[in-house]
């Protein structure tokens, strides 16, 4: 499985991005998926998840009602809509994916990030 994020960028705060995860390989394996983010010094959290049938699985706390998770099966493709941006959104955002490889072991799959600055 081979996640690629995009859609990262500077944004004042109370504007919006929108990311987008890019997903190739064994799809098929991938039982859910999830956006975590990681500010300086801090410890990667996770965002929201979403199973692979399409329904969010959780949100943090920070970004209930604010940011939305969501995927295209057939674009292979998952997003993360953030709405209402706050300084403290800024983060590496990274794209991760949970899925059986070919021993049937379950395994994270990580993409390289892509970074969120938010201007106050």
């Amino acid at each position: 499985v081979q996640l690629v994020e995009s859609g990262g960028g500077l944004v004042q705060a109370g504007g919006s991005l929108r990311l987008s995860c890019a997903v190739s390989g064994s799809t098929f394996s991938i039982n859910a998926m999830g956006w975590y983010r990681q500010a300086p010094g801090k410890t990667r959290e996770l965002v929201a998840g979403i199973t692979s049938d399409g329904d969010p699985t959780n949100y943090a706390d920070s970004v209930k009602g604010r940011f939305t998770i969501s995927n295209d099966n057939a674009k292979n493709t998952m997003y993360l809509q953030m709405n209402s941006l706050k300084p403290e959104d800024a983060a590496v955002y990274y794209c991760n994916a949970w899925a059986y490889n070919d021993y049937g072991v379950g395994v994270d799959y990580w993409g390289k990030g892509t970074q969120v600055t938010v201007s106050s």
